[in-house]
């Protein structure tokens, strides 16, 4: 199946807005963006579907806007899960092979894989990833592949992401209420890392913190390796609502405010400029000094890094992040922010932007940091399709496309509309075709296709 037209429809459910996107990949493997919509979200809160008809209503606006935009009609889509419920956890297994001189085959280490699935958790959690760290053979660490090794003992450190199965079932309930089909769910800050952060960050050690609406993602990479994930219950919302409260004003125009006039640091605020606010309800408008609303805002986001600095204490890690700290997000847009996280971190920071994997004209509408999840969403639609193609009934060489106007086989140019009508082929977002079950690969598939494609090995040239 040729990449080329391959389409990918990812949502991304915040807190704030709920956006809808369709890519597809160019020859040079950019990304090619041929859709964007974002609605308000009015029924999530911190990252948790709270009203089904509301986000359904914001879901299927945003899908129809973008179907029209891009003329693209799309039955499956790659969906992001956060929110304050998800945790994460560290564990090892390891299995005692019969035959020492055997070589480490990739069964043996689906099945340690496997066994991971079947650790303790709490009634109403469930596992989201299950990610290898290293693995042991025969007490020799560090191994980042051990297929083909001979040893007795195989073990392996794996990074465990746990969720509520009521949080991630809500979220299904909205997509297949809106008329569409999850073909996996990906944990926001794993799709936001593929968007912003380079391969050299994730070798050297850094932290992702993506600030949004209702909640912040912390994720710290070292070595290649993610090695700690956590959702910290705070984000942009409290700091609106602490203007709101602290001004006196409405909720719009505390909103307002943070986002033209706001500022993270307080003594760079000019203290002889102020703004003033129209008063409720005919009242006399109130006046406010950038200086005050700057110190409002710089109280609630010390609070805040001080959350992501335990994260990172927490970690492990703390003194081998030798990229420091990127930010993203909707917050990552206050001004000042990245003076005060390197004063508060004492680590260099930045500004991530999804502009590396991009190309194409709406590439400058979507280089911006709030649009970071959804980018890394469509990417890991990508990786998905190239990691568990082999698992679908592709068997053809049979390239569907779906525009608004009809599906069509690509070798079937030719037919004619009652042909194309009576074939009855259905596509879905992902470029490939829609079982009939709509059900998506289960575990043991999933990570087996994962294993294969880690341990892929290609000759490159050193650089």
């Amino acid at each position: 199946m040729s990449k080329k037209n391959q389409i990918v429809a990812a949502i991304d459910i915040g807190t704030t807005k709920i956006v809808a996107i369709v890519g597809r990949k160019n020859e040079n493997g950019k990304i090619e963006i041929l859709g964007l919509s974002k609605a308000l979200s009015k029924g999530v809160k911190r990252g948790v579907v709270l009203n089904i008809e509301e986000t359904v209503q914001a879901i299927q606006t945003t899908v129809e806007d973008v179907q029209k935009r891009s003329g693209i009609m799309f039955s499956e889509v790659f969906v992001g899960i956060a929110g304050q419920h998800i945790k994460s956890m560290k564990n090892r297994g390891y299995i005692t092979r019969d035959a020492y001189d055997d070589e480490i085959k990739k069964e043996e280490v689906f099945k340690l894989i496997e066994d991971m699935h079947k650790i303790h958790i709490d009634i109403g959690e469930e596992i989201i990833h299950v990610i290898p760290q290293n693995f042991i053979v025969d007490n020799e660490t560090g191994v980042k592949s051990p297929i083909g090794m001979c040893g007795r003992r195989l073990e392996a450190n794996f990074h465990i992401v746990i969720g509520q199965v009521a949080a991630a079932k809500n979220i299904e309930k909205c997509i297949r209420k809106a008329g569409l089909n999850v073909k996996d769910m990906i944990l926001e800050p794993l799709a936001s890392s593929d968007a912003v952060l380079t391969e050299d960050e994730k070798e050297a050690g850094v932290v992702l913190v993506d600030i949004g609406g209702g909640t912040t993602d912390v994720a710290v990479f070292y070595d290649d390796i993610i090695r700690h994930t956590a959702v910290i219950p705070f984000g942009g919302n409290v700091i609106t609502k602490d203007i709101k409260e602290g001004c006196a004003i409405l909720q719009r125009h505390a909103e307002q405010l943070k986002i033209q006039y706001g500022s993270a640091l307080g003594d760079l605020a000019p203290d002889d400029k102020v703004v003033s606010i129209p008063g409720i309800g005919g009242r006399d408008p109130k006046e406010i000094s950038f200086r005050s609303l700057a110190y409002i805002i710089q109280s609630r986001m010390e609070e805040i890094i001080d959350a992501v600095n335990f994260e990172i204490q927490n970690s492990g890690y703390a003194d081998k992040l030798a990229a420091g700290v990127v930010i993203t997000g909707g917050g990552a847009m206050l001004r000042h922010l990245p003076q005060l996280m390197k004063f508060k971190t004492a680590m260099d920071v930045r500004i991530g932007i999804p502009n590396e994997h991009l190309s194409g004209t709406a590439r400058n509408e979507i280089n911006q940091p709030m649009y970071a999840t959804s980018v890394g969403l469509i990417m890991r639609g990508f990786d998905y399709l190239d990691t568990y193609k082999k698992s679908f009934d592709a068997g053809t060489s049979e390239e569907y496309v779906r525009t608004k106007q009809e599906f069509r086989p690509a070798e079937e140019e030719e037919h004619t509309d009652k042909v194309r009508e009576e074939a009855g082929h259905q596509v879905s977002a992902a470029g490939i075709r829609d079982e009939p079950s709509g059900d998506r690969p289960s575990i043991t598939d999933k990570w087996k296709a994962f294993i294969t494609k880690m341990f892929e090995v290609e000759d490159q040239p050193i650089k």
